[in-house]
């Protein structure tokens, strides 16, 4: 899952959404260099992605790209998957996607000590609502030339847009099919961690 999802999924006090978004930045062993509310919000955030790059429904998603996509095909859905979740915001949330992101953007550019590169793209995250842009398919084009400036072989993003279109309604489904699971084990152990 990318930015949104794990916002949505790892609680709403500040530092639990802090430690939802750190967990893309923040890697390696935890050994209290942030708050037990922040490290609790990490943890949840690798265990969010544990369960889903080991459900069956995600390896469905995955087998639908070519074979020669198959590499980086987890990013490409997992940027897709914010753009259903952004598309489709209030069958999976309560209130607007805008009051949610404005209120998590609060949050972030007041936060002192974010972590590396997120101290780097958190102004430009909040000013140019990156969140909420996700709703727009076409945006995607746009996060997947940023993603690409940061890997070893940027070609193999190059088609990824062309993908999406093609299986749009079949990784939609998939979404569908998949998230409301993905959101019953995040509550789960939502509730254990904090």
């Amino acid at each position: 899952m990318n930015y949104l999802a794990h916002l949505h999924l790892g609680g709403q006090r500040p530092e639990e959404l802090l430690g939802s978004l750190y967990g893309d930045f923040v890697k390696g062993r935890l050994q209290g260099q942030y708050t037990p509310a922040i490290e609790a919000g990490i943890q949840l955030h690798r265990s969010i992605d544990v369960f889903t790059d080991n459900h069956a429904v995600v390896d469905q998603a995955l087998s639908r790209f070519r074979q020669t996509r198959r590499r980086y095909a987890g990013i490409v859905l997992d940027v897709f998957f914010d753009h259903c979740l952004a598309r489709d915001w209030s069958q999976y949330a309560d209130g607007s996607l805008e009051g949610f992101t404005s209120s998590f953007y609060r949050v972030l550019v007041s936060e002192p000590r974010l972590p590396g590169r997120l101290a780097a793209i958190a102004p430009h995250m909040a000013a140019h609502d990156w969140l909420g842009s996700y709703r727009d398919f076409e945006v995607l084009e746009q996060v997947f030339n940023g993603i690409s400036r940061r890997l070893s072989q940027p070609q193999e993003l190059a088609g990824a847009m062309q993908d999406l279109k093609r299986l749009y309604e079949p990784l939609s489904e998939d979404f569908r099919v998949f998230y409301p699971q993905l959101q019953a084990y995040a509550a789960s152990e939502l509730r254990t961690r904090f």
